[in-house]
């Protein structure tokens, strides 16, 4: 039996695994295209029992989560600057 993950790494894999599914409701191309990939995503690394490799793994889903937040506010913002520049 290979040895158990870091508890702290896993709670930090675990909760942003949670966020970027909250991120994926919102997602242009929908829920049901983002949550499958997503999901392959985490199960394709779910062996790693290195300690580097799983802290690197996290930072990818980080750096993954700001982009996805970036594109949120870019399309609020074209929407919000639509509805202004339809007002004056």
């Amino acid at each position: 039996m290979p040895p158990q993950p870091n508890p702290e790494l896993r709670r930090q894999v675990i909760a942003i695994y949670k966020q970027l599914l909250y991120l994926g409701r919102e997602y242009p191309q929908g829920y049901d295209y983002f949550r499958p990939r997503l999901h392959r995503a985490f199960m394709a690394n779910a062996n790693l029992t290195d300690e580097s490799a799983i802290k690197q793994g996290i930072a990818r889903a980080q750096f993954v989560q700001k982009e996805i937040e970036a594109l949120y506010y870019l399309k609020r913002y074209r929407t919000l600057r639509k509805r202004y520049d339809a007002g004056a």
